[in-house]
């Protein structure tokens, strides 16, 4: 039983990993930009659940599509004042940009916040429920249900939805969507946003039971790197699988080696897939 619950509770971490991981997909997907400021779009959008739960006194069905709204305006925002100018030059350019980009939003946050932990309430949703012998926190089984949900609604988006045909045309071939009347630009303003937007949800769903800090953005984006490496590049389903698998390693090695060694084993397992598959798990060769 103690092996189920810890099965579970890396499982609905998971969901949220993938969540988050999704909106690198889809940038990287969309345009072969790497988005360094991916894991600090997700520290902006716990910042904002905690700052609309105690100065506004708003609950979680008003936070999270709160934070969501917010970061989809920082992504298309970002996309027309710096992503699409630094696309026209160098790798580089691209690398430095967004890595630029994470640090004013890291250390602005840093000023305005200072680098105390700060937390939402541990029993904003309810008390912890005990069920056939498993513990459920309610932060935790909302955030992991929605962030599974709404990964899951994302990939139906992009492949049984006409915005989705617009937004995969303009990836496989910007010259040729034009071509036939689709104007590239605010499809990938509509990526950046709809990414961004990613990292929204998941933030808020996370600062439901993680600590809150400026710094927080490093390890999240970490996280994110290895789950879109490890199932594919621009692959949602990939961002999925990859972002359940990496949740459930974690719970089971913090549970029977320790907590310090959790990114040890997941590094490595990432390093050994990738040898074997560079592409990822479902990643195109």
């Amino acid at each position: 039983m103690i092996l189920a619950q810890v099965v579970l509770n890396g499982f609905l971490v998971g969901a949220v990993y993938a969540l988050f991981s999704s909106g690198l997909t889809l940038i990287w997907g969309m345009m072969n930009v790497v988005n360094f400021a991916h894991g600090d779009f997700v520290m902006i959008a716990m910042y904002v659940a905690f700052i609309a739960f105690t100065a506004l006194h708003l609950g979680p069905e008003f936070f999270v599509p709160l934070a969501a709204m917010m970061l989809f305006l920082l992504g298309v925002v970002v996309y027309y004042g710096l992503v699409r100018h630094v696309m026209r030059g160098p790798i580089l350019a691209q690398i430095l940009g967004t890595f630029g980009l994470a640090l004013v939003l890291r250390y602005a946050t840093l000023w305005i916040f200072s680098a105390n932990f700060l937390s939402l309430p541990e029993n904003l949703l309810g008390e912890v429920q005990t069920v056939a012998g498993l513990r459920l926190e309610p932060s935790r089984v909302v955030a992991g249900i929605a962030a599974l949900i709404l990964t899951i609604g994302l990939h139906l988006l992009l492949t049984r939805t006409a915005l989705g045909s617009r937004l995969l045309a303009v990836a496989e071939d910007r010259n040729a969507a034009m071509l036939v009347g689709i104007r590239p630009d605010p499809m990938q303003a509509l990526a950046w946003g709809l990414g961004a937007a990613c990292t929204g949800v998941a933030g808020a769903l996370i600062a439901l039971f993680f600590y809150i800090t400026p710094t927080v953005g490093e390890s999240l984006a970490l996280i994110a790197f290895v789950v879109v490496c490890l199932g594919g590049f621009g692959s949602v389903p990939g961002a999925l699988v990859a972002g359940l698998t990496i949740g459930i390693i974690e719970s089971l090695t913090s549970f029977w080696i320790g907590p310090a060694f959790k990114d040890v084993v997941v590094f490595i397992l990432f390093l050994a897939v990738l040898w074997f598959r560079p592409q990822g798990l479902l990643g195109k060769a």
